[in-house]
């Protein structure tokens, strides 16, 4: 699993969403490295992470999580991820919990796909091993931004839809599908947690940040106007500003 590591003290790992890498990260990571060490692995087989050889599932994904930390050194941190990369936190914590100190969901749910959903996972995971990927930004990016999103940040993220190789994607897709529910996984936790969601969220709209939310007693919520389903691309000083402000209260 490719890892960048950056920064230092705390240790906040950081999951990318789908079909993105560890690259949207990039626009938080200059400032949030100022006070917390950054950690951003590529899930396997997108960005610089070789193919997975397991059977697509977010454990397989998690323990390998779990392993780069070990390689690093990390025996606890705080572990966030975005929209997939929320799935795959919430996999760490059901994996290792003892591992994780703090939760970070960003414009992501703890319920498992219904049947209709996965269907139209396992679809694409057949399309794109099929004819490639180059239908995937044009169909994407509408759910993944807000309709304020700038042209940079569009252009910036078409470009990492358009880096993905198609074995990673169908891998990424056929994981999700196959993911349980963790509702009953966040209820239990004590973990000090952040909810944080774009306020114009196509995708995930924001109600799920507060049903979400509802579940846990150690919980805080940042909605963030002007972002959709990507807030670090879309907003990072916003974002960054209520991560960095709730890390201050995090013990590792």
């Amino acid at each position: 699993m490719h890892v960048t590591d950056s920064g230092s003290g705390t240790p906040l790992v950081l999951l990318h969403a789908f079909p993105l890498d560890s690259r949207m990260w990039d626009a938080v990571r200059p400032e949030l490295a100022e006070h917390v060490r950054v950690i951003t692995p590529d899930q396997p087989g997108l960005g610089s992470s070789p193919p997975s050889d397991e059977e697509p599932s977010l454990a397989s994904a998690a323990a390998e999580v779990v392993t780069a930390l070990d390689t690093l050194g990390v025996d606890r941190a705080v572990v966030g991820g975005c929209s997939m990369g929320g799935y795959l936190a919430m996999a760490v914590l059901r994996a290792a919990p003892e591992r994780v100190a703090g939760l970070v969901l960003v414009d992501t749910k703890p319920t498992a796909d219904d049947d209709t959903a996965r269907r139209t996972r396992l679809d694409m995971a057949e399309r794109v091993l099929a004819d490639g990927t180059g239908f995937l930004a044009d169909e994407s990016l509408p759910r993944l931004l807000a309709p304020i999103a700038t042209a940079e940040v569009v252009g910036r993220v078409r470009a990492l839809i358009d880096a993905q190789p198609a074995t990673g994607i169908a891998w990424a897709q056929r994981a999700m599908a196959a993911r349980p529910d963790s509702s009953a996984l966040l209820a239990a936790t004590d973990v000090p947690t952040l909810i944080v969601h774009g306020a114009l969220d196509a995708l995930m709209p924001v109600e799920i940040a507060h049903t979400t939310a509802s579940l846990m007693s150690t919980v805080d919520t940042a909605v963030i106007a002007d972002a959709g389903h990507l807030p670090p691309l879309e907003t990072p000083a916003a974002f960054t500003t209520a991560l960095i402000a709730w890390l201050a209260g995090v013990s590792v």
